[in-house]
């Protein structure tokens, strides 16, 4: 091929990658800016809303998404269907997404009102179960660390503003690196506000350290693991399926003896809470510390089956978790 045919044929592979990369990036940065701009007007603009028509609002949002049925909605149905009883049909099916959804909705409605919803209102709201509530305030009296290790139900800032009324004298969460920026600095301060210190889950300096040293020092850490967001998690059955989870809960209670304690959120009624603080997943006594590792991230989720069979409708997952649907 002459150099002159060479040197065109690579001009016009290279100009269509710039255009295409150029269109891509131009795209993503847009939707950037337009997602932080709605998340400031919502910050700003929902709370003045009377709160029963917000209600309305968002709801008939979430009906909208779930009949377009886009990939969030698809991929939400696909992690739901595991959950439902053998024998559920379609139907049962649609009718349990479009309650999530509905329920998904109403979790961000509560982002954009929670700080302006009165504290006798979050404390009265709220029903515990299990035997943990007792036992972990116990820990923290005594100077133990405690971790709780959540899935993505209900409202977790709620819970997480609900311990911190009740005397949890600090509370550390991390928290997923959102897009933009502006967006994940917003949620850092909404949830600051709340008595929280945030972390990164990526892009942080020594966030492992610091966990770690607060849990030496007797303090709270809540950590949201029932999705691997890093690529680094461990396997583990979940519903009958593999499954890739988070380990950071399990290598910080066998790093630093800390009590780690599953919990789960979701809402009762239309204005109501409810949680359940599980017993305490004990290190094995036997085994390696990579065995023990994978014993207590296990556990953990065999315990979020429980809580997601209970309450479906609340557990808002509209991501890949399954090794089942992850790209080859």
């Amino acid at each position: 091929m002459p150099a002159e045919e060479s040197g065109a044929h690579e001009s016009k592979e290279a100009r269509y990658q710039r255009v295409t990369k150029g269109k891509s990036a131009l795209t993503g940065t847009l939707s950037e800016r337009l997602a932080g701009i709605g998340y400031r007007l919502g910050w700003k603009a929902i709370p003045r809303v009377p709160e029963p028509l917000a209600r309305w609002a968002f709801a008939q949002t979430a009906d909208i998404a779930w009949r377009r049925q886009g990939r969030g909605v698809q991929q939400l149905e696909a992690n739901l269907k595991r959950v439902l009883p053998p024998g559920a049909d379609g139907k049962d099916l649609r009718g349990l997404s479009r309650e999530a959804m509905r329920s998904y909705a109403r979790y961000w409605l509560e982002a954009f009102r929670l700080q302006t919803i009165p504290l006798e209102r979050i404390l009265s709201g709220m029903h515990i179960e299990g035997p943990g509530e007792r036992a972990a305030f116990g820990h923290m009296k005594l100077g133990r660390g405690v971790i709780f290790a959540l899935p993505h139900m209900g409202n977790v800032e709620q819970a997480a503003a609900w311990i911190n009324l009740r005397g949890a004298e600090g509370i550390t969460a991390v928290a997923e690196r959102l897009k933009p920026e502006s967006v994940y600095q917003a949620f850092v301060k909404y949830r600051e506000a709340l008595g929280l210190e945030m972390l990164p889950l990526t892009g942080g300096v020594g966030s492992f350290g610091i966990l770690a040293r607060r849990l030496r020092a007797g303090r709270l850490v809540c950590m949201v693991v029932d999705r691997d967001l890093t690529g680094t998690g461990i396997e583990v059955g979940f519903f009958g399926e593999k499954a890739t989870f988070p380990a950071a809960a399990a290598v910080l209670a066998v790093h630093t003896g800390a009590a780690l304690m599953p919990a789960a959120t979701w809402f009762e009624g239309d204005s109501g809470w409810g949680a359940c603080i599980y017993d305490e997943i004990p290190v094995p006594e036997t085994g390696d510390r990579k065995e023990k590792i994978q014993v207590m991230t296990q556990q953990l989720a065999n315990v979020f089956e429980q809580a997601i069979r209970e309450h479906p409708q609340d557990w808002h997952v509209l991501q890949r978790v399954f090794a089942a649907d992850l790209d080859p």
